[in-house]
This record gives structure tokens, C-alpha cells and sequence, in this order.
């Protein structure tokens, strides 16, 4: 694999360093797939400053609620775009009794009172029914999971935080300065055994770390493309978000036609491909047939290695894993990983899984069924299960014996399911070992409570590995080892009619008297304070951990059954990683509710005296409190907006950084109301200190490049620094300004 350290000119479908002759880079920019994508998208009439409507919407039941109840607060009557609400995260979470049935039937009357579209629980996982239904060459869909990637099939796909949603919903547009574009030249055949996830783990171990896509567009040309199917470019595709990367878009051909044509949906295809002429600010060159059978090792997607340097460094490999993934999990609790290598030196694990969007397709699993055909998984510890993406993939697999396979051969075959990629439904016991073909392993996400003393390991691999390593009971193997070619699938029909029978599809006709049916849990939003003039906050927690995830700052897994409960989730803020904060958080929350009483806290008393010697004389009536975190690299992950909105309701105020993980996770913070600061020099705080913030509105308002900060210790030393809000839109400033995105529809 190659990295160009520049731009690229594709010229006639050839990579080049310099561009013809009479061709300017600014004309040549105009030539990619995704230019003419998002300039039939964009409403501002400037292609550096994108104003965004998209074609179609979805949300999973981890998130539509608080979206549509943002929406109905911001003055929605009616959904304006196909708005695809599933059920394929919260369907066998057994915390909270009732309550995620009732977030289904909340949906289910939103779809019919506003004109949605409802899936329900157990019919298809979130991407692989909008790949099915809603995808289509040239289209744009938006989606509040981060794993919304349909650029395999010529949708040019968004995960992002409810708030973005919502603005959608109430008819306002998607903002941000234009991305850039790299390719993804592609050449050559995969190998025997090689499947989708082992080329998607390739290119995140060699993007991740050095941000070579960080918020850009992937866009996938190369002669390569047309020696891989529909289902393995999707299974490539939907991991792209793991390189944070912001988009993906593919060129398209004969298969994609043919993939539109099986799904009863021809004329969602066009022919989609560069110009003559095509400048991209980076290229990958990737010949497919390099790419080996991979792991990704605890705990992140980009801790890739070849399954071969693996078995052969078995000992060196897994103790340097897990000497980080111990620092990284603070010392609450050890991960073990040296003792699964076993005196002949094969490496053994205790658990298989194959599920979601990203393992569960068609092919996938037909491969599961040709290897484990004939063989067992033994009965010892390892333990395997696959489930599929959709009903109607179930169907196929039923009627072409590939669940009679899996099952023979010891295997669990599932509903259609996302839990096994975040840690809601086979959670190994502790201290197991856990592959899955699934989209993360972050810390987690297996399902474990290190607070509690638990902890397992995941490590992500293809579908064909996984199945090879069950039918050698459980001792690591790369399906390379196995296969000498690929395990064919056969012919798929699409049943609609699966769909047709219990899929509601109210678009294009709201019935505006349908009474919303909400659950006890069920809760509005609480109100939040605009931004006052200045503003002093107090840091309750101090991260010096590289990155920091969303699954870090909220849990998933069962803490998702509370997702509707504002107030309710709040309490798991932060609680594997910091316990600390949220009594720390609330305890300032509450100096603020005595200020707004016309109290002034001795706390907070001392501090203004601390200031006043600088010359500040501040006013406690144009003074809010609030609390404040710091972390050097916050928001790598998920897109749930409760990442922010949680700490927004514990009277969060704003968050120091080095940088952003995401673009989604600092668009969550803004939509939520809080500032998003950058600094240069983190040293200047810790945990426990005031941060007061003099003129910040107006610092705001008239996009000051840099914004006073002084910092006052516990023991009354005083440290001043500058702080940044880097770019933002107007109504970003605006949104902050009014103390989130609610706030700002009513004004506005």
C-alpha cells in the first residue's frame, strides 16, 4: 500500500504527479465522483461553503427518539425527506423493563404522525436496509450511527449527531467548508480466503493513526474495483468510518447495476466514474492481491497486523497489546492476552462472532457455511454465533442451506442484530478472548464492566478467518491456511415482499392527528441557559489518554436502553472511565442553581476574589457556572449525540482539547450548546481548576481568532492562556450564543 505524500491527477484513469498541460488544479477538482455529488446537494451557490440537503434520513432506536423529540421542539409538523427509523440496537436489551419496547412504539406513531418509514425490531440492522431500500447512484443520506456508509453502491453517506438530523427535519441545511477528496486507486484480485474486513483493517491500520483521511471524502477507483462484488465493496466500505474519514463514495459499474436490479430498484442506478481529469489532495494505492488475512488487536480497529506475523511473533505481539491496553484501562482492571498462546504456540480463543453491517451479508456468511461445511466447532470454551443484517438475507440463507450448515456444525445462528459491535448480546465470560466481524473493538464493546472488575478482549477479523478458526475448534487460523479459493455464493433473490408485509412506509402521507405514544421513560429535554457574557467553569475531569472515545464518555450497551431518558443516561457519563464525574459535575451544576437564586457560593466567592486582584470585577448575574472537561483527543467513534448532550445536562459548559477526534463529536458539542475549545498548552490545567472566561459571548459572536482564559488553582495561583474555537459557521456561533440547537430554533 501506498500513501502519496501529495496530490494526485488521474488522467484517463492513470494515477499522475503533475497535470496536463492547459488543465488548472482548481478545474481538475471538479472532476471527481464526489464533487458533482456534493455540488448537486449544495443550496449556497459556493462549493467552498457546502449548505447540504440531503435525499433520505435514518436513525437506529438508540437515537430517533431524541432527534424527533429535538425536532418537535424546534417547531417539525411534518418529516420533509423519507426518514427511516430501525430497531436493530436496543431489540434484546433486557435493562429497564418496557422501555425499549416503548421507544419502538414511540416510532412507530412518529412514522405514522409525521410520515416516517419504521422497520421493525429484528428486521434489518440499520445500513444494510437503507443499502436495500434507499441507496441509489448520486444520492446523499444522512444518518445518526457513524458507521452510515453506502458508498459502495453510489450514495455518498453521512453519520453524524442527532442535532444534524434534526436541522434537517425542520428544513435547514447541513454546513461545512468542503472536504477534500482522496482516492482510493485499487488494482488487482484478493487472494484466496481474503475477505472484505482483511482490506478494510489494511487500510485503517494505514490511515488511522497519521489522519491521512481525517475528514475527508474516500473515493474508490482503480481497475480493482470491478474484481469485487457488491457485497465485499460494502463490506470495505462501512468500515471507512474507522478512519475517520468523513465520507466514501465508489465508482460504479455493471455489478452495481445488477445489485439494483436484484433488489427491484433499477432505476436507482447510474453510471458513476471520474473525468478525463481528476485532481485528489492524496491517493492510496492499494493492489488488492498484497492484502493478507487480518486481526485487528485490542483495542481499536487500526491495531492492525497480518494473522501470519501474528502466529509468528504470537508472544512479543500480544504482550506489547496488552501492556497498552492495560495503560489504557487506567489499572481498574488487566487484560490477559499472553496466556491465550498455548505450549504448541498456537494462539486460542474463546468466542466467534459474525454479525451486524459490516459481517452479517450474504456472502459473508455463505462463506461461513462452505468453510464450516462438514466440521465442528468442538465443545470446548470456543463458542460461535453469526447474525445476519436483514430478513430477507435470513430467508436466502434458510433456503440455500447455509444456516443447516453453521447450525450442524455447532453454530448459533441470530436474529438480525447490532449488539455484538457494542457490547449488547454475547458478551464473553471474563478474561475470554472474542473475533468478531464486526465494525469496533474498542474498549467495551465486548460487553465487560472494568469498573467492576471484568474485562475481555476483542480483536476484529473476516468472517472466512473466523469460520476457519471454528473449524479448528477455536485455535486462531487464517482462512489463507484453508482456502484455495474463494467460497462461492449462490445466486441471491431479494424477497421485498419480507419487507412489504411488515415494514410501515408513511412517507409523503403524515397523519398530523396521530397521537405520539410515549413510554414512562420517555422524557423531553431539559432546558438549557443561553451563553452569558462571560462565563467560568470548573475542569472535573482531566484525560491525558491519546484518544478518547464516545463509548468512553457514554457507554453502550445496556446503559442504551435509557437513550430516550435524558436525565436518566446522564448518570452513566463518563462512569468507566472517570466514576468521578458525575457527582463532580452535578456539585457544580449546583453552585450555578445558587448563583441564579442570588447566592454566591464561599467557592466560588474565593475565585472572584483571585480575579479581582487581576482587575476582573465580575458580575455574578452575567456569570454562568459550569463544568468542563479536558481530554488531548475527545469523539473518536460513535455518532451518538448523547456523547455531548449527557454532559450538557449535568451543566456542562465546554470542553478543552488539543484537537477533535471527529468532526461529528464537535458538531454534537456545538448543536448541545457547548464550546468546543482548542489549546495549545494543556499543561496549564488540571483537574479541579476555574476556568473563567471574560467577554466570551462577544468573543463568540465576532469570531475572535483567540479568546482570553484564566485559570484559578485550588490554591489560588492564577495562570493566564488563550484558547480557540477554530472554524465555525455563523449559525454554529449562533447555536452556542443560544445554548443549543432548541434554543436557537425558538429564536430564530
Amino acid at each position: 500500500m501506498k500513501l502519496w505524500p501529495h496530490g494526485m491527477y488521474l488522467v484517463h484513469g492513470k494515477p499522475q504527479e503533475a497535470a496536463p498541460a492547459g488543465v488548472s488544479e482548481a478545474e481538475a477538482r471538479r472532476g471527481t465522483i464526489a464533487w458533482g455529488i456534493l455540488e448537486a446537494h449544495n443550496t449556497s451557490g459556493d462549493m467552498d461553503d457546502l449548505r447540504m440537503k440531503f435525499d433520505s434520513m435514518t436513525s437506529h432506536d438508540i437515537t430517533y427518539v431524541g432527534i424527533i423529540q429535538t425536532a418537535r421542539a424546534s417547531g417539525m409538523e411534518r418529516f420533509p425527506l423519507p426518514y427511516v427509523m430501525t430497531n436493530c440496537h436496543n431489540s434484546l436489551c433486557a435493562v429497564g423493563g418496557t422501555i425499549n419496547e416503548d421507544d419502538h412504539q414511540f416510532a412507530l406513531s412518529a412514522a405514522h404522525k409525521y410520515g416516517g418509514i419504521y422497520v421493525p425490531p429484528n428486521m434489518a440492522v440499520i445500513h444494510s436496509y437503507n443499502r436495500e431500500m434507499m441507496a441509489g447512484c448520486g444520492r446523499m443520506i444522512l444518518g445518526s450511527d457513524s458507521h452510515t456508509r453506502y458508498g459502495a453502491l453510489g450514495t455518498m453517506a453521512v453519520g453524524e449527531g442527532g442535532g444534524e438530523l434534526a436541522k434537517q427535519l425542520v428544513g435547514r441545511t447541513y454546513d461545512m467548508a468542503r472536504p477534500g477528496v482522496v482516492a482510493v486507486y485499487l488494482t488487482g484480485k484478493p487472494g484466496p480466503g481474503v475477505g472484505p474486513h482483511d482490506v478494510a483493517l489494511a487500510l485503517v491500520g494505514a490511515t488511522y493513526a497519521n489522519g491521512y483521511v481525517k475528514n475527508k471524502i474516500m473515493e474508490f477507483i482503480g481497475p480493482g474495483v470491478a474484481n469485487l462484488s457488491a457485497d465485499y465493496r460494502n463490506g470495505i466500505d462501512v468500515m471507512t468510518t474507522e478512519t475517520t474519514c468523513w465520507s466514501s463514495i465508489w465508482q460504479t459499474d455493471e455489478i452495481t447495476r445488477d445489485y439494483f436490479e436484484v433488489h427491484g430498484r433499477p432505476e436507482a442506478y447510474k453510471p458513476l466514474a471520474p473525468a478525463d481529469v481528476a485532481y485528489y489532495d492524496g491517493c492510496i494505492e492499494l493492489d488488492l492481491s498484497t492484502v493478507e488475512c487480518m486481526i485487528a488487536l485490542p483495542m481499536h480497529p487500526s491495531y492492525a497486523y497480518p494473522i501470519r506475523e501474528l502466529q509468528a511473533n504470537a508472544q512479543d505481539i500480544l504482550h506489547e497489546i496488552e501492556t497498552r491496553a492495560n495503560e489504557q484501562l487506567g489499572g481498574k482492571v488487566r487484560m490477559d492476552l499472553v496466556s491465550k498462546v498455548q505450549p504448541d504456540g498456537r494462539i486460542y480463543v474463546e468466542q466467534g462472532v459474525v454479525a451486524g453491517c459490516s459481517g452479517g451479508t450474504y456472502e459473508n456468511i455463505c462463506a461461513v457455511a462452505e468453510i464450516l461445511r462438514g466440521k465442528s466447532c468442538g465443545n470446548g470454551a470456543f463458542k460461535f454465533s453469526v447474525y445476519p443484517d436483514s430478513m430477507p438475507t435470513y430467508l436466502e440463507l434458510v433456503k440455500n442451506g447455509a444456516v443447516a450448515d453453521i447450525v450442524t456444525a455447532g453454530g448459533i445462528f441470530r436474529e438480525c442484530f447490532c449488539g455484538p459491535c457494542f457490547g449488547a448480546g454475547d458478551t464473553p465470560a471474563n478474561g475470554e478472548f472474542s473475533i468478531r466481524h464486526t465494525t469496533r473493538n474498542f474498549p467495551n464493546r465486548e460487553g465487560s464492566k472494568p469498573g467492576e472488575g471484568q474485562i475481555s478482549a476483542v480483536a476484529l477479523m473476516d468472517a472466512r478467518s473466523i469460520a476457519a478458526t471454528a473449524a479448528n475448534g477455536g485455535y486462531l487460523t487464517a482462512a489463507s491456511e484453508v482456502c484455495d479459493r474463494e467460497p462461492a455464493a449462490p445466486a441471491y433473490h431479494f424477497d421485498q415482499g419480507v419487507y412489504e408485509k411488515r415494514v410501515y412506509n408513511g412517507w409523503g402521507r403524515p397523519e398530523p392527528d396521530y397521537r405520539l405514544k410515549f413510554g414512562p421513560n420517555i422524557k423531553d429535554w431539559p432546558e438549557q441557559p443561553a451563553l452569558s457574557d462571560d462565563l467560568l467553569v470548573k475542569i472535573v475531569s482531566y484525560i491525558t489518554d491519546p484518544v478518547t472515545t464516545t463509548d468512553e464518555l457514554i457507554p453502550s450497551g445496556e446503559t442504551s436502553s435509557f437513550r430516550s431518558n435524558p436525565l436518566r443516561l446522564a448518570e452513566f457519563t463518563l462512569s468507566r472511565k472517570d466514576p468521578a464525574y458525575v457527582p463532580a459535575a452535578k456539585a457544580v451544576q449546583a453552585l450555578d442553581a445558587a448563583r441564579r437564586g442570588g447566592e454566591l457560593p464561599a467557592e466560588v466567592a474565593a475565585v472572584y476574589a483571585a480575579l479581582g486582584k487581576l482587575g476582573y470585577a465580575v458580575d455574578p448575574a452575567a456569570t454562568n457556572i459550569g463544568s468542563a472537561i479536558f481530554a488531548n483527543k475527545p469523539g473518536d467513534g460513535s455518532a451518538r449525540e448523547q456523547a455531548a448532550s449527557c454532559q450538557r445536562v449535568l451543566g456542562g459548559a465546554a470542553n478543552f482539547a488539543c484537537e477533535y477526534a471527529t468532526k461529528r463529536y464537535r458538531s454534537n458539542c456545538i448543536n448541545w450548546g457547548m464550546l468546543p475549545f482548542l489549546l495549545d498548552t494543556p499543561n496549564v490545567l488540571d483537574n479541579g481548576d476555574y476556568v473563567f472566561l471574560p467577554g466570551v459571548r462577544a468573543a463568540l459572536l465576532n469570531a475572535a481568532e483567540n479568546i482570553e482564559a484564566v485559570a484559578v488553582k485550588p490554591d489560588g495561583g492564577i495562570v493566564r492562556f488563550t484558547v480557540r474555537l477554530g472554524d465555525m459557521t455563523g449559525a454554529e456561533r449562533q447555536i452556542l450564543a443560544d445554548g443549543c440547537l432548541i434554543n436557537y430554533y425558538k429564536n430564530h
